[in-house]
């Protein structure tokens, strides 16, 4: 922890401060990398916010879609939303271990296996997008209009390069699956994992001039910066649902269900709904809401 103290104070004041201080709560803006090491304290302080830890995936932050979201619930509940943004396979694992009182991520069968491990008490469909695969325009993979898994066995034969996460996220867990559907992934010097989220990913891939399977989210937010064009997009197997999750406050005790709980009925009711259907960018839509006509009908 970071002190800072008037100049000239004798170290005998400066340790009776450094003794007496708490250390200071942290906010994890949508925008910035999250340090999944450093723990959020939890505020005692009952005249302070509530705060709300909530683990998601990198492409709802990526995309920009939790600034349309995170400050609307927190004006609402009067509380402060603290996000890590890290791939579904770490912020599970924060869920697991609780570190977070809520995860949002995009992988069904992780999502399931969390849930009957007794790790969550609700578990609440949100939204899609959907993956595409980006490449260079010259597409010398031949990859363009084939489906997905398809699309990767021409770009293993052809030994193109390749950009994969690699970081056990949903986009990766997506994308070994498509492998298995292809009859295995090839190891080739081509193929490479990044080990970081969707925006470094697509840089990279950009740079390398590679192909990459990325969310549409995070692809039409960043897409005007690079050389890559979408080749493979509506074909099977690249529909990508998003749900949000309680952890289990029976197996942790600090965690913050109620708030949680209403940050789950916030995304999912016809507000929430409405926010994720709206958000677009250059007139794209980024998220197709699974709620909204349920919640509206009501």
């Amino acid at each position: 922890m970071l002190m800072r103290f008037a100049c000239g104070a004798h170290l005998l004041v400066a340790l009776f401060l450094l003794a007496g201080c708490g250390e200071p709560t942290h906010r994890v803006s949508p925008k910035e990398p999250s340090d999944v090491s450093a723990k959020t304290d939890r505020e005692s302080n009952s005249s302070g916010p509530s705060v709300l830890r909530l683990a998601t995936t990198t492409s709802t932050r990526d995309s920009g879609l939790l600034d349309a979201l995170v400050p609307v619930f927190e004006k609402a509940s009067a509380c402060r939303v603290d996000v890590i943004a890290v791939g579904t396979g770490a912020a599970l694992k924060l869920g697991e271990s609780g570190d977070v009182d809520a995860v949002l991520v995009h992988a069904r069968s992780a999502e399931e296996a969390f849930m009957n491990a007794g790790h969550g008490i609700r578990h609440e469909p949100v939204m899609h997008n959907f993956f595409l695969i980006a490449g260079p325009a010259d597409d010398p993979a031949r990859a363009r209009g084939r489906d997905a898994a398809a699309a990767l066995k021409k770009i293993a034969a052809g030994e193109h390069r390749f950009v994969s996460r690699g970081d056990d996220s949903g986009t990766h867990k997506r994308e070994r699956s498509l492998w298995k559907t292809a009859g295995g992934q090839p190891e080739w010097e081509g193929y490479v994992e990044s080990g970081q989220g969707m925006g470094p990913s697509l840089v990279m891939a950009d740079e390398m001039n590679a192909y990459v399977l990325t969310d549409e989210g995070t692809w039409l937010k960043q897409s005007g910066k690079f050389r890559l064009v979408p080749l493979v997009t509506e074909a099977a197997g690249l529909r990508n649902p998003y749900s949000v999750m309680v952890v289990n406050p029976d197996k942790h005790p600090s965690i913050n269900s109620k708030l949680a709980g209403a940050f789950v009925d916030f995304l999912i009711s016809a507000q929430g709904q409405q926010l994720i259907a709206e958000y677009r960018i250059n007139g794209q839509v980024l998220f197709y809401e699974d709620r909204l006509e349920k919640e509206s009908s009501e």
